[in-house]
Parts: structure tokens; C-alpha cells; sequence
């Protein structure tokens, strides 16, 4: 068996292999609740109620497709010029950690000011994070998956130790978390008596712009270049190692926006548990939008259905919630599978 790189593809292909990549996901999680003695289309008509079957569920699923598409587009970014970033999660505290440093009553300035300050200071935290393994990688060859990921504990070591120190909040009850930001930091709400916050138009204005850059700008034309094939972008004159870092500097600030409208926009302050692995499911989201910013939305919006679905149905059905992250793993094989279909065809020999 071998694989032979195919034409470009039609625009029905393009979309039929992520469209069977989530029928096959459904199929495999249909079995595993069989498994379990519950019937599959009852358990995904629990899911799909719970994640779209009243206000507050769609509300709620917005709210925690909200930093999944930051860290969806941060990973789209990377693996687009083959800068394998696995580190969203390292970057998302970084973002958190600037949002309490500054907004906790640091900076005495109006709303309209303070929270685009923040904004910035939560991205140049995660670029400068993204930074040292782009430079390791560009100058010695380091493999950035290794420094990326070990950047993860590192980034939460060091936020627990700032919890446990000078950021811990006097009046936690010695719980660590720091002091809630100010009123003037924090995102106001979309809609009334619900946790969907500004984040989300944030989250959706970021899709365009970076689908822009991707699309329209010469970085963008850059980074696809490199992520085809680097030699040959060097060849053509492509400054490979200088757009790496580009890319880099763009990708961390992305993930730290995720951070950034966690704690502005939701919690009010900065704990351990603020990420439930945004960060890593970022890599899922990215992969079923097949690396398009636009596509990063919907895919989030898709997983936060399920995660926000599977709470609601294990409480009714009796199937462990867990039943979602499997659906969830599930979905990135299958899609990489079918994203290898796309582009190459099987020869038996």
C-alpha cells in the first residue's frame, strides 16, 4: 500500500471527508453507549437538547465555545506554517495571569481604556511564551511539540505559586485564587442573567481577522508557503525562520486571549481550575475546521455543544459524561483520517 498526493479536490469533496469524519464519530460513540446498556438515539437526543434545546443551553454552549475558538484559531495558526504548538494551554494562564496583574486595580482608568490595555498585555504575555520555543526551534533545532508541551506544567507551577503567594487573595478564605478584577475590566454580559459575555463577539471578530490575514496578507500567503514546504519557500526567497516567529508571536497571543476573557468575561479572578484543557482541545477544534479560522467557530461551537450536551444527558440517561470526551478524542482521529483522504490516494499493489 502507498499514497499518491490527489488533484485539488472539489469543493463537495472538500466538505464530504470532515462531514463523514463526524458521521463516523457519532458511530463509534453510538456503540460505546450500547456498551453501556443505554440506547444511542436517546442518549444523542439528550445531547442535542442539552447543548441546543432551550435559551439557556445555546446560551451556555456560546459561553464555552468562547475560548475554544481562541485556542482553535492559535492552533489553526501554527499548524498552518507547521509550527506544531501544543502549548495553548501554557499561553491561556499567561493571558489569564496579565488580566489580574493589570486589572485588579493596577491601572485606574476608565472601561473603554483599560480593557483593550488588558487585551494587549494578556497577547504580549502569550507571544513572549511562544516566543522561547519558536527561537529554540528557528536557532538550535529544538523540537517545539517537546518545549511547547513541557511549557504546559511549567505555566501552571508557576501560576500556583503565585496563587499560594503574592497574588493570593486576603479575602479567599485561603482558597488560591487572586483578587477579582475591577468592575472596569470585566466584559459586560450579551444577554441578561446569563454567563454569555463580549468574549464571544471578541472570539468571532478574531475568526475574521485572522481568516483575513491568512487569505489576504503577504504573512499569510508566508506561513502557507512554509507550511507546504519550507525548502522550497527558502528557495523563493521566503525569510522561513522570521515568519516562524511571526507566526508564533500571532498563535500565543491568540491562546492568551482565551485566558484574557476567561477570567474578564466569567470567573472574575484567576484559580487553578480555570482551564478544563481549553488548551488541548483547541488542537481538536483546529483539526476538524481543517485549519480554516471559519471553520474554527463552528467546530467550537460543535465541541462545547457536546461537552455542554453530556453534562445534561448523563443526569437524565445514566451514560457517564465521560461518554463526550471520548466523542470528543474520537473526532480528532477520524478527522485526521480524513483529512490524509483528502489529499492522498491509496494504491494496492
Amino acid at each position: 500500500m502507498r499514497l499518491e498526493p490527489k488533484p485539488a479536490s472539489s469543493l463537495v469533496a472538500t466538505l464530504a471527508y470532515p462531514a463523514g469524519a463526524v458521521v463516523a464519530t457519532f458511530v463509534i460513540a453510538g456503540l460505546l453507549v450500547l456498551a453501556a446498556g443505554a440506547s444511542p438515539f436517546a442518549v444523542f437526543a439528550q445531547v442535542i437538547k442539552g447543548a441546543a434545546g432551550s435559551r439557556f443551553a445555546v446560551l451556555e454552549t456560546l459561553t464555552r465555545a468562547t475560548p475554544l475558538i481562541f485556542t482553535g484559531l492559535a492552533v489553526a495558526v501554527a499548524f498552518r506554517a507547521k509550527l506544531w504548538n501544543i502549548g495553548a494551554e501554557a499561553q491561556l494562564y499567561a493571558g489569564g495571569l496579565a488580566t489580574v496583574v493589570l486589572g485588579t486595580g493596577a491601572l485606574p482608568l476608565p472601561a473603554p481604556v483599560l480593557i483593550p490595555l488588558i487585551m494587549a498585555a494578556a497577547m504580549a504575555a502569550g507571544a513572549l511564551l511562544l516566543l522561547g520555543p519558536a527561537l529554540l526551534k528557528t536557532r538550535l533545532g529544538v523540537d517545539e511539540v517537546v518545549t511547547t508541551l513541557l511549557l504546559n506544567f511549567i505555566m501552571i507551577l508557576f501560576v500556583s505559586m503565585l496563587l499560594e503567594g503574592v497574588l493570593k487573595d486576603p479575602m479567599g478564605m485561603g482558597w488560591p485564587q487572586s483578587e477579582r478584577v475591577v468592575a472596569e475590566a470585566q466584559l459586560m454580559k450579551l444577554v441578561p442573567r446569563s454567563r454569555l459575555h463580549l468574549g464571544f463577539v471578541i472570539a468571532l471578530v478574531a475568526a475574521v481577522a485572522v481568516w483575513v490575514v491568512m487569505k489576504k496578507t503577504t504573512l499569510g500567503y508566508e506561513m502557507r508557503a512554509v507550511g507546504h514546504n519550507p525548502e522550497a519557500a527558502r528557495f523563493a526567497g521566503i525569510p522561513v525562520n522570521r515568519v516562524l516567529v511571526k507566526t508564533a508571536l500571532l498563535s500565543g497571543g491568540l491562546a492568551a486571549l482565551a485566558g484574557f476573557s476567561e477570567v474578564a468575561g466569567l470567573k472574575g479572578n484567576l484559580t487553578l481550575d480555570l482551564s478544563p484543557g481549553f488548551g488541548y482541545t483547541g488542537i481538536v477544534v483546529a483539526m476538524l475546521a481543517m485549519l480554516n479560522p471559519l471553520g474554527v467557530v463552528a467546530a467550537a461551537i460543535f465541541v462545547a455543544g457536546i461537552f455542554v450536551g453530556a453534562d445534561a444527558m448523563s443526569r437524565t440517561a445514566g451514560v457517564p459524561s465521560y461518554i463526550a470526551q471520548v466523542m470528543v478524542a474520537t473526532a480528532l482521529l477520524t478527522m485526521v483520517v480524513a483529512i490524509m483522504l483528502a489529499r492522498f490516494r491509496i494504491r494496492w499493489r
